[in-house]
């Protein structure tokens, strides 16, 4: 018999999974700040992301601790979609399987089920995240293509293309009999 590896969290029962709540406006700000890998927007951008987009994001909650989020939005445009704006995981969970777990869940977060798309813009140098959207697709039996989208230089500043990443389709949800 093989036993699992004491680190892998990837199933652990401890990590559970919400959408954000108007108070995990700072918590989110200083999980993003210790990933050390993703762009940290301001506190503001965090407190307004999870009081009006609180049902389009996730938080992995280990205990009270937050240790992985996914920030995400319905874009006008594109009411079939739902698009991931960031997903970050602490140094600590990282490994595990817990990216892919969360974008898993993600998805099934109520405001999102019904939606076909999951999209994101994603710099080609990105590796791990074009491996994270490229596993969601695998693990849900569908495709990951890409599209030209934000050029570089739509940037003010030095930055990589980001093209927009399509995961889908999704099966729809069907609706509930009145």
């Amino acid at each position: 018999m093989t036993l699992p590896d004491r680190n892998d969290l990837s199933h652990s029962p401890s990590i559970q999974f919400r959408p954000a709540r108007p108070g995990d406006g700072a918590a989110l700000w200083r999980l993003v700040q210790a990933t050390g890998t993703l762009e940290l927007n301001s506190a503001y951008f965090y407190l307004l992301w999870a009081t009006e987009f609180g049902e389009t994001c996730l938080v992995a909650e280990e205990g009270s601790r937050a240790v992985g989020l996914v920030i995400g939005f319905h874009p006008p445009r594109h009411p079939d979609a739902a698009f991931v704006w960031q997903v970050g995981v602490l140094p600590s969970h990282r490994g595990q399987g817990l990216g892919l777990r969360m974008l898993r869940a993600w998805k099934n977060l109520p405001a999102n089920a019904g939606r076909q798309w999951v999209t994101a813009t994603v710099a080609e140098d990105n590796t791990a995240s074009l491996a994270l959207f490229h596993s969601l697709a695998r693990a849900s039996g569908t495709r990951c293509e890409s599209q030209p989208h934000f050029t570089a230089d739509q940037f003010p500043v030095d930055h990589p293309a980001e093209p927009l990443l399509r995961v889908g389709p999704f099966p729809r949800a069907k609706a509930e009999p009145t």
